[in-house]
């Protein structure tokens, strides 16, 4: 532990020399430079099984000592030491906040208890610090969440080492719903439980919004629902070409990115007319050129279009619907107008619907229940907008 050459080896550690300084000098940035050293050395595990309890018993009393910066200069260099004693961190978080935080924020050597315990005090940048340790456990998430302010609970969070449970989901909405740098932090962690996605859709703006659909679990209902409420607010025709075209496939790529562009998203999307969002699905799925896939929903034979659908990887059961869907769009007049979509979505869902009576095209009773939603939401809609011009 103490080498024989001169002060200026500078490998970390106490030479001769180094003591002999302290001895003559126990100032405290000597204190300070001393106990660098050592706590240096502890973290890199060059003490030996012998010299080992002796550098602890060194940083014991230095955590002790009367001067802060001694005790800082431990804490800063002894952070990360895995062979630092725990009432030695313990201490050392317990300290004043310069001394306290790289311990609070990277040794391993703490407890549960212990995080527990200081992060049930109302110290704002302690517990900042714990919110951004590497691993936060779902009980001192949960304390956080309970004690903590705004700052602190965003830090948490944006940690994606935090274990959050989702009842500590919930009591950060409590707490803090209605606040947009919280919100961000939610929506944008990898993942969410169903039900906080849910709750959150009803408070976050259309941005974080369609950041849900596009990377959470979400209820299918809901999930449609956002999605198609998405491309409205982006206002994209539903025949659209040039940049409308290349928005929606960007949408398209993104959720297949995240696993979200789902059967019946893009069945329930065809039967309410989006017939822009429906080439670029299957192009997506299928690895096809947008341009090509437009080209094979063209052909009045169907003959391109089962080809494209049978690539695209979507169960066989959703192509008669697919078909139907596309034959009623090609026969109901749209003039392309944002005006005009709510009026077309209603005209191809009621025909869609009649046919649907009459023969068995393998809709989903789910599928069937929402469209008949959204066929009694659209009516109600456009008579409503009828009432409004005369």
């Amino acid at each position: 532990m103490v080498s024989s050459g001169d002060s200026g080896n500078g490998d970390g550690a106490l030479s001769a020399a180094d003591v002999q300084s302290l001895l003559k000098d126990p100032s405290a940035d000597n204190r300070a430079a001393t106990v660098a050293k050592v706590a240096s050395q502890l973290s890199e595990s060059n003490f030996s099984a012998t010299e080992l309890p002796m550098a602890q018993e060194i940083l014991r009393v230095m955590a002790r000592d009367a001067e802060r910066r001694v005790r800082e200069a431990l804490a800063r260099e002894a952070k990360s030491a895995k062979d630092l004693p725990h009432d030695v961190a313990l201490l050392l978080a317990k300290d004043v906040e310069s001394v306290a935080m790289p311990v609070l924020e990277f040794s391993d050597v703490l407890r549960e208890e212990d995080l527990i315990e200081i992060a049930s005090a109302t110290d704002e940048m302690k517990q900042s610090a714990i919110a951004r340790r590497e691993n936060v456990p779902e009980a001192v998430a949960e304390t956080l969440i309970d004690k903590g302010n705004q700052t602190v609970v965003e830090t948490l969070v944006r940690n994606e080492g935090a274990a959050i449970s989702e009842n500590g989901f919930k009591k950060a909405i409590d707490r803090f719903g209605d606040d947009e740098n919280i919100q961000d932090g939610l929506v944008n962690r990898t993942s969410l439980p169903v039900g906080i996605s849910e709750r959150l859709v009803s408070i976050v703006s259309d941005r974080l919004r369609e950041h849900l659909v596009k990377h959470h679990d979400l209820p299918s209902n809901m999930a449609t629902d956002l999605l198609l409420e998405a491309r409205e607010n982006a206002t994209l025709s539903l025949v659209s070409n040039g940049a409308g075209a290349q928005k929606v496939e960007d949408l398209v790529a993104e959720l297949h990115r995240n696993h979200r562009l789902t059967e019946s998203i893009v069945v329930r999307a065809a039967c309410l007319g989006d017939l822009a969002f429906a080439q670029a699905a299957l192009a997506e799925l299928a690895s096809v050129p947008l341009f090509n896939a437009q080209k094979l929903f063209d052909d009045e034979g169907n003959r391109g279009l089962k080809a494209l659908f049978e690539r695209s990887g979507l169960p066989k059961r959703s192509f008669p619907v697919l078909r139907k869907a596309i034959d009623v769009m090609r026969d109901t007049d749209y003039d392309g107008l944002e005006s005009d979509r709510e009026r077309f979505s209603l005209k191809v869902l009621e025909r869609l619907l009649t046919a649907f009576e009459t023969d068995d095209f393998g809709l989903t009773e789910e599928d069937v229940d929402y469209l008949l939603k959204r066929l009694t939401a659209l009516t109600s809609s456009t008579a409503e907008a009828r009432e409004h011009l005369h």
